[in-house]
């Protein structure tokens, strides 16, 4: 298939911001639902603290006796009584209906070799979406444990760590917040090993932990850790581990059934705040996320650059890109933040800024900026590729955990 041009940036900007109005005001924050006028349950209701609700969240939110709801955003006590009709909402949402804006289509930047059978194959769609505010709170890693699609989340609940079911039930939590034995002090990320221990990078207590899929307490490492970030594991249940402060990423081999540290050695040293870590299925390759100081043709205030780098097994570098050189081809700046692969091995980053999901092919072959989510996202901070061909996307603006798959014709339709 021929490749479609990039649209003008006029169009591109245009659809950015279309996207932070459906996603930032015209949706529910706390059920996740558009707002809709014409359905009772639906409208966009004002709360004494300026926040707003959908009626059915307001309903349901609320003290059946006393009448009133703590706003689930600043915690205000609100009167159920004096919640009121969100006409200023409901203006704006017939403004963009009567409008029909146009939205650009997914398309390639760069020359490839056409579409490939992974995530990279076309646009994603959302299939489905849980958590919120309470049932979690600024997460910050997600995992899946193997091929039964139960997932496990860090955040900052008093349980740090939650397991959830495929459909998004929540199973079981574990890891109570402090720095005592089997507790979780500031989770950052989180990985499955192939036997099902969870792992997780607690930057609050300078140490990688280890728990059994139930929550109990395995073991914790802290020798050389000063800030450990980001973490996975690779097809040998090996831990590698990012250390934003040390610039190192390491690996650990742990024996999970006695509780024993076997190695912990610094295998990459001199990098620059590294943060987020991969590791591909398919051919043991390793993708390590850096984030970069400014220059000085760069704004104090704008994204700072990153690096991606990807390396074989034995550490060697294959390749490496960075945000200037990607935006050389694409009029974007893409602020790399998160990485994973899919199960043809390509290359899959989070552009938090922008709320955006982009595919970048193999690497070595020449990257080929695709993006994948455009829409529904507001601060996505991980995300994991599965097996089924799934993308699971952690949304810490959202406090939730959104599914994406690919649409059949998406590659005809407009997002």
């Amino acid at each position: 298939m021929a490749d479609v041009p990039v649209p003008p940036s006029s169009l591109r900007t245009e659809g950015i911001l279309l996207r932070e109005i459906h996603v930032n005001l015209l949706e529910c924050k706390v059920c996740f639902e558009k707002y809709n006028p014409r359905q009772k349950e639906r409208r966009p209701q004002n709360l004494s603290c300026g926040h707003v609700l959908c009626l059915e969240c307001v309903r349901a939110l609320s003290h059946p006796v006393l009448e009133k709801l703590e706003c689930p955003f600043c915690r205000q006590l609100c009167d159920v009584d004096s919640t009121s009709h969100c006409q200023a909402l409901t203006d704006l949402q017939d403004l963009l209906l009567s409008r029909s804006p146009r939205s650009p289509v997914p398309h390639r930047v760069r020359g490839g070799s056409g579409w490939v059978g992974g995530l990279g194959s076309g646009a994603l769609r959302l299939r489905s979406a849980f958590g919120g505010w309470g049932s979690l709170i600024n997460p910050t890693g997600v995992a899946v444990f193997g091929s039964t699609g139960t997932l496990v989340v860090v955040h900052d609940g008093e349980r740090r760590v939650v397991v959830f079911g495929p459909q998004g039930r929540r199973l079981h939590g574990f890891g109570r917040r402090g720095r005592g034995h089997g507790e979780v002090c500031h989770p950052v990320d989180v990985a499955v090993t192939p036997s099902g221990y969870v792992v997780v990078t607690d930057a609050g207590d300078g140490a990688v932990k280890v728990f059994t899929s139930r929550g109990s307490y395995v073991l914790a490492v802290w020798d050389s850790f000063q800030m450990p970030w980001g973490v996975d594991v690779d097809s040998c249940g090996h831990i590698l581990v990012t250390d934003i402060q040390a610039g190192t990423l390491s690996q650990v081999v742990v024996d999970f059934a006695r509780g024993v540290t076997l190695m912990n050695r610094a295998v990459i040293t001199d990098l620059q705040r590294p943060k987020a870590v991969a590791c591909c299925r398919v051919t043991g390759n390793i993708a390590l996320v850096e984030t970069l100081g400014l220059t000085t043709t760069q704004p104090p205030n704008g994204p700072r650059p990153t690096r991606l780098t990807i390396f074989n097994k034995d550490f060697n570098v294959l390749s490496q890109i960075d945000s200037f050189t990607l935006s050389l081809g694409a009029s974007v700046w893409p602020c790399m933040s998160a990485v994973a692969f899919d199960r043809d091995g390509d290359v899959i980053v989070i552009d938090s800024q922008r709320g955006l999901i982009w595919s970048l092919g193999k690497l070595q072959n020449g990257p080929v900026l695709t993006p994948l989510v455009s829409g529904d996202l507001v601060r996505p901070v991980g995300l994991v590729a599965t097996a089924q061909n799934t993308l699971i996307v952690l949304d810490s603006g959202d406090h939730a955990v959104k599914m994406y798959s690919v649409h059949s014709d998406a590659i005809l339709v407009q997002k």
